[in-house]
């Protein structure tokens, strides 16, 4: 009975194995669609006669099965990710930086006018900005829909003169499309944008309509400096070795959370580093949000999405989507403050 149920044991781990194998060569293979199909309808059918065949008492099958799997795995983690592919204009550059004296300038700050979610008048430039004036970060979230999935950006703010959001990306091809389940089979390489807010903010709220909030992080001005060159040190070091996305552990919130752990702060593992969506709540948890409002009044006042679309046009645009958010003050207000 016990040889059995370990037979059977084995037998489903073999199965489940095969079923993996599958999808990793669906969205693997470099060929096109049908041949892909061809090829995993292939690998199906053998891995199906296979497990028949093993769950008969045939320990042949179940060898087969396991030369089959040791061959995939020798080509899986060959695989290699690499900048030098075709991609979509809006990654095609990673951001890179460097400071001198207080001077942080990041190259291939991202600046696109989106006419659609794939077109836009394409401008990448080159930005410079004063580290002595760093004194905001704000984390937007935009949501689409989609129960427990959003992408999360960190914007840091200049004495409200100037912003830069960086954005953690899957670097697609071009006419690709993201796809979740393609991110745990290494379907991308990993992308760190830098943008004006214009073009990261308004490609998902103008362009895409999504559901786009904005929070106040509370952070010392050294804790600022520290996150925002722990952003560029990771932009380089990706510039310099490219690396695969991955859904769970390498997106938008894992690498946020690894380069504030790294800076020092003492963040708990929560299943909301999972679930992104929820991450405004687990950032009011530990205290990061802007304090003196529930996290109800700060998600209502956060939406920025409406005010996004009308003021698109406006030279003032990183100002006015920001009016209703908690803890921001526009510059005059500022001098008056520290005048007073």
């Amino acid at each position: 009975m016990a040889q059995t149920i370990v037979g059977f044991s084995f037998s489903v781990l073999l199965a489940l194995s095969m079923a993996w194998g599958a999808a990793a060569l669906w969205f693997r293979l470099p060929w096109a669609r049908d041949k892909r199909r061809l090829a995993v309808a292939c690998w199906g059918t053998l891995a199906l006669g296979l497990l028949l065949l093993g769950l008969r008492g045939e320990w042949l099958a179940n060898a087969a099965q396991l030369l089959l799997m040791s061959a995939l795995l020798i080509w899986w983690f060959r695989l290699r990710p690499t900048h030098d592919r075709p991609w979509s204009d809006d990654v095609a550059y990673l951001a890179t930086g460097e400071v001198q004296d207080n001077q942080l300038t990041l190259h291939h700050v991202r600046n696109f006018d989106w006419r659609t979610r794939d077109e836009g008048v394409v401008h990448w430039e080159a930005r410079s900005y004063d580290l002595d004036r760093l004194d905001s970060v704000d984390m937007v979230v935009s949501s689409w829909g989609r129960p427990g999935v959003a992408h999360v950006m960190i914007s840091f703010g200049f004495e409200g003169e100037q912003f830069v959001i960086f954005s953690v990306e899957v670097r697609r091809l071009k006419g690709e499309r993201f796809s979740e389940i393609g991110g745990f089979f290494r379907q991308y390489e990993l992308a760190i944008v830098a943008a004006d807010e214009r073009d990261a903010v308004g490609l998902r709220a103008k362009v895409r309509g999504e559901r786009v909030s904005l929070f106040r992080l509370t952070m010392s001005r050294n804790a600022m400096r520290s996150l925002l060159l722990a952003y560029v040190e990771e932009a380089n070091a990706l510039a310099e070795s490219p690396r695969f996305y991955n859904t769970i552990i390498a997106n938008c919130t894992t690498l946020i959370f690894a380069m504030a752990r790294e800076i020092g702060a003492r963040l708990p593992l929560d299943y909301r580093l999972l679930v992104t969506d929820r991450l405004p709540g687990y950032a009011f948890k530990v205290g990061g949000l802007w304090p003196g409002y529930t996290l109800p009044e700060l998600e209502a006042s956060g939406r920025i999405d409406e005010q996004a679309c009308q003021v698109h046009r406006d030279p003032a645009y990183s100002r006015l989507i920001r009016r209703s958010v908690p803890g921001w003050a526009p510059p005059e207000e500022r001098q008056l403050a520290r005048n007073s």
